[in-house]
């Protein structure tokens, strides 16, 4: 056998080598393929997500200290799992045409267009306000479900309402149900806060389907349990409904018997506080107001002489809608300019409706007695106000009056010139800010909001009548401005990625008594680079997958 040497071996290759190099040149059409492009380096980033709100992120994820983010995602028109419809194949009602309505603003179109709405009521259908001006001296009412008040566009449509007198706590445009409570119907043990299940003894009166309330009575060891005594007094010893949803199963195998809901609870319902389900009937649904402007300016003393005049309200209503509605200035030459008598776009008692691409500014009376909200809520859950403007209010978005405002989303809000105005003869206004105004409200979001003035939520006392701690794990996701950020929330409160706003959650501050521990702050000045953008609408992305 021959034994071939290192330096052999090596010389055979180098021949094999060379030979095979030839064999390549004489075949020129078979060229070797260009080397490959070097996989680009991963660049770093700079990105982050919150500790609360990691890659694998549940409803039910809490932290080692107890903190937790609700599951925003259920806000909104069918629970944001549907877009605004467009409304089509349904019954046109022209207002000007088939009814007469004014289009020259000249005289008055109240009886016209309230003539329309009649008409549209029956059956459902859309009242249409062709392009034009049109002047009503009185009020707009809608009671009944599948009517949409639509106009060509807010530039094109303009409504413009000039009575004032007699319209304290009252509204120029109104949509409106008839919510009925039936009979109570105890709770047989405590329900735990995002969960989505109550227990009761006796369901004998209750169906999948229906639409209920869980709430309980402001008992003296509720109000003690968040050190409210002597602030809370307005609905003390009342029952109050804290969450508006429906049952969509009911396990009667199991004794207590079991209620599954649609949405998960926001705060535990006690026993204690006579915890309950109430069945409801009455909310219109399917109802909403598009495509034009509004104003009720008036004289400037006559907007002084009442309180709480709200150019469109909601109330007692599921799964409505208010989109692409702007103000504007009224053309009565006393207005000076102004576009709202005071309050601007109002939901109250309702669930699931959603504000959207609105605009409101420019109230005249911005002074005391709840005036100069330009978009708020008022016992309502699941409410979403996306993509919404609010210029020189006094406050241009807030929760206020009542218990029972939870689940709500402020989505890419922009507020600018929240004022107060300490009187009508002297209009010296003093910066206020977007705020949670009264009585706790519960596990709303502020999402992705520009805000040139800020937010506030604290400890108000005994002011508006004893609002005491207003929120409670409430999130501000995202937030940014030129403003200030105020957060004393009862509890925890939330705070993750900011961008220039400033940032309040100091225990030391008289707004903050009795609001241990400080609110959870995560990411100051680095908003632009939080993952998701948008908690909201991640929330809302991941339930839907399938």
């Amino acid at each position: 056998m021959i034994r071939l040497t290192a330096a052999s071996k090596s010389r055979i290759r180098e021949v094999f080598l060379a030979f095979l190099a030839l064999a390549v040149l004489a075949c020129p059409s078979q060229t070797p393929d260009p080397e490959p492009e070097p996989e680009p380096e991963p660049q770093p980033t700079d990105t982050w997500r919150s500790a609360l709100y990691p890659e694998d992120w549940t409803p039910g994820f809490t932290d080692t200290q107890g903190r937790f983010l609700h599951d925003f995602s259920y806000a909104g028109y069918h629970y944001g799992e549907e877009t605004l419809p467009e409304v089509k194949g349904m019954a046109v009602f022209n207002a000007a045409k088939d009814f007469g309505a004014d289009k020259t603003g000249v005289s008055d179109s109240t009886a016209a267009i309230q003539a329309a709405i009649d008409a549209a009521e029956v059956d459902g259908g859309v009242v249409f306000l062709p392009t034009g001006l049109y002047r009503c001296d009185g009020v707009l009412t809608v009671n009944a479900s599948g009517v949409v008040i639509r106009g060509n566009g807010p530039a094109n449509t303009r409504l413009y309402f000039t009575k004032s007198e007699g319209m304290a706590y009252s509204n120029h445009i109104t949509f409106k149900g008839a919510i009925y409570q039936r009979s109570d119907v105890p709770l047989a043990q405590d329900a735990e806060a995002r969960s989505f299940d109550v227990r009761v003894n006796d369901a004998s009166d209750l169906n999948p389907g229906d639409e209920i309330s869980v709430g309980w009575v402001i008992t003296d060891a509720f109000v003690e349990q968040h050190g409210m005594s002597g602030f809370w007094q307005a609905f003390n010893g009342t029952w109050r409904p804290f969450f508006r949803r429906t049952i969509v199963d009911i396990d009667r195998g199991v004794s207590p018997v079991r209620l599954i809901l649609d949405v998960p609870l926001r705060y535990p319902a006690l026993v204690r506080d006579s915890a309950s389900v109430r069945r409801e009937t009455g909310y219109i649904t399917e109802s909403g107001i598009e495509d034009l402007a509004v104003s009720n300016a008036v004289a400037w003393d006559a907007a002084w002489d009442i309180y709480q005049v709200h150019a469109i309200m909601i109330s007692n209503a599921a799964d409505c809608w208010v989109r692409n509605i702007e103000s504007f200035a009224s053309p009565y030459e006393a207005a000076g300019g102004y576009h709202l008598q005071s309050g601007g776009i109002a939901v109250v008692d309702s669930k699931r409706i959603t504000v959207a691409e609105c605009v409101m500014q420019l109230a005249q009376n911005r002074g005391t007695g709840g005036s100069g909200y330009l978009f708020e809520i008022s016992r309502g859950n699941e409410i979403l106000i996306r993509d919404c403007t609010g210029l020189q209010g006094r406050h241009n978005f807030i929760q206020n009056w009542d218990f029972g405002t939870t689940g709500c989303v402020f989505l890419r809000c922009y507020s600018s010139g929240s004022t107060n105005v300490l009187t009508r003869d002297l209009p010296i206004g003093v910066p206020a800010y977007c705020e949670y105004h009264h009585s706790l409200a519960t596990a709303c979001l502020v999402d992705q909001c520009l805000l040139e003035d800020g937010w506030y939520a604290g400890n108000r006392k005994t002011d508006s009548s004893g609002a005491g701690h207003t929120s409670t794990q409430c999130v501000f996701w995202n937030t940014g401005g030129a403003g200030d950020l105020l957060s004393f929330q009862y509890g925890t409160g939330y705070i993750v990625g900011t961008e220039s706003i400033k940032v309040k959650t100091s225990l030391g501050f008289t707004m903050a008594e009795g609001s241990a521990p400080a609110d959870y702050v995560e990411g100051q000045g680095k908003g632009s680079k939080l993952e998701p953008q948008s908690l909201y609408e991640d929330q809302l992305a991941r339930r839907l997958q399938p």
